[in-house]
């Protein structure tokens, strides 16, 4: 069956080969194909997505709409479907119910571990939850790789373990990103630092990331700032990820706040002088 993929927007993660597609039907003439499915990954694109839906229902081929925007279960991952070539997912689901976090909502609070497909960059809900013959069969493929591993989905700091931290030493993992989402999160994401280094990877290797959570009804800049700073001070380069309603409303003032904290380098160049200034005042 040859089915179009139709995307609201480009991200990093967006397959980029000729039967995907962002926005309406091109003007040029189109292959043939069986279906046109219509991508959501968030809430925010679906009115834009709807539309896109009747577009392409106006070329007279089969229209489905579908992704983590509907909240609805996610099946067996398909290598290079619905994400680049080399993003995988090897598990969906997640234990926890994060307040802010959709996951359980669309997953039933439930942790499912899938057939392992090869690539490079893992996008797991919460893939430390899953099984220890589950985690060490993904760095397995993981080490076969040409590319480095990369985490990107995330990795939660309360269950990292000496093990873990031996795999992604081994694997010679590029960067990994934990979360700093609520204040709970802070003491875990400590000893997770702590386990790092103790495991050979040090924060001046700047593999450690760590996503924190800003922009929420009630934060603060003053208290965000805090936040990333606590992190860098935990072992991990922070990295700002923007709190967004299910209409993706940003405030223009937090979005000026969350660029200054988003390049790796600047972030790690500005943090870095601070605490110079710091060794000044107090030596």
């Amino acid at each position: 069956m040859t089915i179009a993929r139709v995307f609201p927007r480009r991200t990093k993660a967006t397959p980029d080969d000729p039967l995907a597609f962002i926005g309406p039907p091109p003007k040029k003439r189109l292959p043939d194909l069986d279906e046109v499915h219509v991508s959501v990954a968030f809430t925010y694109d679906l009115a834009k997505a709807y539309d896109l839906a009747e577009q392409w229902t106006k070329t007279g081929i089969p229209v489905r709409m579908g992704g983590p925007a509907f909240q609805e279960p996610g099946g067996n991952f398909t290598p290079g479907m619905y994400l680049k070539p080399g993003y995988i997912i090897t598990s969906r689901g997640c234990p926890n119910r994060c307040w802010f976090c959709s996951v359980p909502k669309r997953e039933g609070g439930k942790l499912r571990e899938l057939p392992i497909t090869d690539g490079w960059n893992i996008l797991d809900d919460n893939l430390l939850a899953c099984s220890e013959t589950h985690i060490r069969a993904v760095f397995e493929m993981l080490m076969r790789q040409e590319e480095k591993p990369l985490f990107t989905g995330g990795l939660e700091a309360r269950l990292l373990r000496s093990w873990h931290v031996e795999l992604l030493r081994k694997s010679r993992a590029k960067r990994f990103y934990f979360a700093y989402d609520t204040p709970e999160d802070y003491a875990p994401l400590v000893d997770a630092g702590r386990l790092l280094r103790e495991g050979g990877i040090t924060q001046a290797s700047h593999r450690a990331s760590c996503y924190v959570l800003i922009g929420y009804p009630n934060d603060t800049m003053e208290a965000a700032e805090k936040r990333l700073r606590d992190t860098w001070n935990a072992g991990f380069v922070p990295f700002a990820m923007l709190y967004r309603d299910e209409k993706g409303i940003v405030n223009r003032e937090w979005g000026k706040f969350q660029r200054m904290w988003l390049r790796p380098n600047i972030v790690t160049t500005k943090l870095k002088a601070n605490m110079d200034i710091g060794k000044v005042k107090t030596g």
